[in-house]
């Protein structure tokens, strides 16, 4: 479907929306280089059980910060009072990295790194909680892709952060684990909060707004592990209708602009109880890996799934969107079926499905796409080059078993 929609205009959508005063930035003062070389140190010498008390302040760094230990906590003075710059960063693509089992970072902002700003590699048992990563320049395709970036991480807890400005994604858990983010807000980003490859996920009480897409779930193909269960619920998926600004060629780039939620080829995926409001292409889009138009030049294993399936939206409180849909192929869409002063319904789908599944014509429980409460669906009908979309909710008026809380050992109050 993304394919149909046509190529974003990323360069138009950036000069009209994101002209900014070129500025030189700070350089590192004496003090900063002392203190820089000071937390260095600390972090090179850290051993389990160690506490890094950051102060007040803003600090400005030249290189990328590292640590490689478990057991260790990383503690600002408050998101707003501890803030470590990365504008004069020369050397090393991220703000922070981590190699670690049992880490903690707490209270404090990431500002301007020249990559990802903190990305936290390998590690089981992560809390990041009230860190606030951003790019102060506006939304630029020259920010680093990712604010907070766990992957390959197992029993993640992310709250109370905020993702401002990632020209990927503002919170992104990739390949991971009994994952958790709440009470978490993500604007400016091309992916405001990004699920990917990721078992076992629960997103919930956040805010995603002003973004390219609000909420995705994502299985990417030739990773080293499928996703599969995640609850979306409780958000406010708010007017998410940012240019994108993504690099070309990758995944995030064929994010239509006015995302609310987008489900692509994942399965086990729930959407209740979340607000889903004025998202101008759809409020939610499920999708196949076939209508993405990101392909890889190896091609896609054998043993990848490109087909969403048991996708459950139910009890979910829709208002407005679809009326102004990003590329010429959904605008003559939403002409055709709905007129000029019409707009998408609230759930657009691709078509794309794994037929070979069917029993007499009836997908069975574990490949379906339900949808509850009368919302309208729209069928793109991408198997057939979109040539005759249909608005038939019918068949996705199902109910799926709903999946269990996810839980995280040693960490209370999951929901």
């Amino acid at each position: 479907m993304y394919k149909a929609i046509g190529a974003l205009a990323l360069c138009g959508l950036l000069s009209a929306c994101y002209k900014t005063t070129p500025s030189l930035p700070a350089p590192a003062s004496a003090a900063d280089i002392a203190f820089q070389k000071q937390l260095q140190e600390q972090l090179l010498d850290a051993k389990p059980g160690s506490v890094i008390e950051i102060p007040a302040g803003k600090y400005r760094f030249t290189s990328g910060l590292q640590l490689r230990a478990d057991g260790v906590t990383i503690r600002g003075a408050g998101m707003d009072k501890t803030v470590l710059s990365f504008k004069p960063q020369v050397t090393g693509p991220e703000g922070l990295l981590v190699y670690g089992n049992d880490f903690t970072i707490e209270g404090l902002t990431i500002e301007d790194s020249k990559g990802d700003g903190l990305k936290i590699n390998d590690g089981d048992h992560i809390t990041i909680s009230n860190v606030r990563v951003q790019w102060t320049g506006g939304s630029k395709v020259t920010n680093g892709a990712y604010g907070i970036y766990p992957v390959k991480t197992r029993n993640v807890l992310i709250d109370h952060c905020v993702a401002i400005a990632a020209s990927d994604a503002g919170i992104y858990v990739g390949q991971s684990q009994n994952v958790v983010v709440r009470n978490s807000r993500a604007e400016a980003n091309v992916a405001g909060i990004e699920i990917e490859n990721t078992i076992n996920a629960d997103v919930y009480d956040n805010v995603a707004t002003a973004n390219t897409g609000g909420i995705l779930v994502f299985n990417m193909p030739n990773l080293q592990q499928p996703g599969h269960s995640t609850r979306v619920f409780r958000n406010k998926v708010i007017e998410n209708n940012l240019g994108n600004f993504a690099a070309k060629g990758t995944a995030v780039a064929s994010v239509p602009a006015g995302s609310g939620v987008v489900i692509n080829s994942n399965s086990k995926v729930e959407i209740f109880d979340n607000d889903i409001v004025n998202n101008q292409t759809a409020n939610v889009i499920i999708s196949s890996y076939h209508s993405t138009g990101y392909f890889t030049e190896k091609g896609v294993s054998k043993d990848y799934d490109p087909y969403p399936k048991a996708i459950y939206v139910y009890g979910n409180r829709f208002k407005g969107g679809g009326d102004a849909p990003d590329g010429l192929d959904l605008k003559a869409l939403k002409v055709a079926m709905y007129g000029l002063s019409g707009h998408l319904p609230d759930v657009l789908w691709d078509g794309y499905a794994d037929n070979a599944l069917a029993r007499n014509g009836v997908m069975p429980a574990e490949a379906r796409i339900c949808v509850q409460d009368n919302v309208e669906v729209l069928n793109a009908d991408g198997p057939n080059k979109y040539k005759n979309p249909k608005a038939d909710s019918a068949p996705h008026r199902c109910q799926l078993a709903k999946l269990p809380p996810v839980t995280i050992p040693q960490l209370s109050s999951q929901s």
